[in-house]
């Protein structure tokens, strides 16, 4: 099935300048592109387009405050499922987010070091909280040269879907604790890859892990994410958050989910084989991968803002970068008529 028709004399859009460009919102898809024929098709986002199942829950986890033992049964599921050696290294919030905002205000201002390009989110954070920032484009030699009082990445990161190992990562770590810093790893993507994950090493100095729920869950609406850090540290946070953090639909959905191994090993293959898709329907198109992991893919070429205008004309919402307006993410189309509407654009 071909797309529509796209009108080739109309300006690419250009975004917003110092506006932070988040995927996901499609009022401001709509707003941009009033004529589009619907439904929309979002891709702007890196979320499992084909969510974990939401069962019935008791009603008792709508009515109730959440409670002690719920959020020590949702630890518990996570610790087993991360590979966290202890449920006490655990802390769980209302989403990664929380978690970027909170933690630099768990230590001195100081410096940070953020591998970068990566999420926009994390270095306001740390400035917010008084900190030194700088962004960082490739990782040196923890051995040699002045270190930061902190270094961010994420891993795998996003967009480009860039992956250390953690060897390297381990390095890092020792350097920057023999000095009384952090390596915080945002592994918002890991589940993806599990055996690149530090969750086994959580309780380690000066490690700290940040993960995600909603989006290898494809519930992203649900908002939980998980701090993996010493004791002192998840002490620290929880008492930030303060009690009742997260709700009790969260606790006990995210338990189940994360308890179901059957699921999550049949959804890494079916992710890999829709990646696979994609990954042919832009190479047929003629657009350069130069990066992503199984839940998105990065392209790069001259004309982005032309092709993110005709995307946006033909309903199909993707993700671009106003300091890098040669590129464009792509999440997973969520069926065959969405694979479909994406090519016949591409193939214009």
């Amino acid at each position: 099935m071909m797309g529509p028709a796209i009108s080739m004399d109309q300006p690419a859009v250009q975004p917003r300048q110092g506006v932070l460009v988040h995927g996901g919102d499609l009022a401001d898809a709509a707003s941009l592109f009033p004529q589009a024929p619907g439904p929309w098709i979002d891709l702007s986002t890196g979320i499992n387009p084909w969510p974990y199942p939401v069962p019935d829950l008791p009603g008792a986890s709508w009515t109730r405050l959440p409670g002690k033992a719920a959020e020590a049964a949702l630890l518990r599921a996570a610790a087993d499922a991360y590979g966290v050696p202890d449920p006490a290294l655990l802390a769980a919030a209302p989403g990664s987010q929380i978690l970027i905002q909170t933690l630099p205000f768990l230590r001195l201002p100081g410096t940070v070091a953020i591998l970068s390009p990566t999420y926009g989110e994390h270095a306001p954070a740390w400035e917010r909280a008084g900190h030194q920032v700088s962004l960082i484009h490739t990782l040196p030699d923890p051995d040699k040269g002045p270190l930061p009082d902190v270094l961010v990445l994420v891993n795998p990161n996003n967009p480009d879907g860039r992956l250390i190992v953690p060897d390297i990562l381990l390095r890092w770590q020792e350097r920057l604790a023999a000095r009384g810093g952090w390596l915080v790893v945002d592994e918002a993507f890991a589940d993806l890859v599990p055996e690149s994950s530090l969750a086994p090493y959580a309780g380690r100095e000066g490690l700290v892990i940040l993960r995600s729920f909603g989006k290898f869950f494809g519930l992203a609406g649900l908002r939980l994410g998980f701090l993996a850090a010493p004791v002192s540290l998840v002490q620290a946070l929880t008492g930030r958050l303060g009690p009742w953090a997260v709700p009790g639909p969260a606790l006990e959905l995210g338990a189940m989910a994360l308890a179901d191994r059957p699921w999550q090993d049949r959804m890494r293959g079916q992710l890999a084989q829709a990646r696979a898709g994609l990954d042919a329907i832009l190479a047929g198109g003629g657009r350069e991968i130069v990066g992503g992991t199984d839940l998105y893919r990065l392209i790069r070429l001259e004309d982005a803002p032309d092709l993110f205008t005709r995307l946006g004309q033909a309903a199909i919402w993707v993700r671009r970068f106003p300091d890098r307006p040669d590129w464009l993410r792509l999440g997973l189309p969520p069926d065959v008529a969405a694979m479909e509407r994406l090519a016949g654009v591409l193939r214009l």
